[in-house]
């Protein structure tokens, strides 16, 4: 009872077919076949990005004689100023 078997599939296709019609299906389609494309690279986009902040977390801190500034060490943040009146 809870599975579907092929008949049943091809019905579902068949009042796909009526209600959207042959033109706009494969559009549609289309669409979220892009729509995966796009979602999946941006996941893939964001666990780079979260690998490549976990291993900066690990670099090792500067030294203080050291010039280079240390990934650690968080970028000064400029002072608010008055909002005009």
């Amino acid at each position: 009872m809870g599975t579907m078997s092929p008949w049943h599939w091809v019905i579902v296709i068949v009042v796909l077919m009526l209600l959207f019609g042959s033109k706009r299906l494969p559009s549609a389609a289309r669409g979220l076949g892009q729509s995966l494309r796009i979602f999946t690279s941006e996941m893939k986009e964001m666990q780079r990005e979260q690998t490549a902040a976990s291993s900066s977390a690990t670099a090792p801190v500067s030294t203080p004689g050291d010039p280079r500034p240390s990934a650690a060490q968080p970028a000064p943040t400029p002072e608010p100023s008055d909002p005009e009146p």
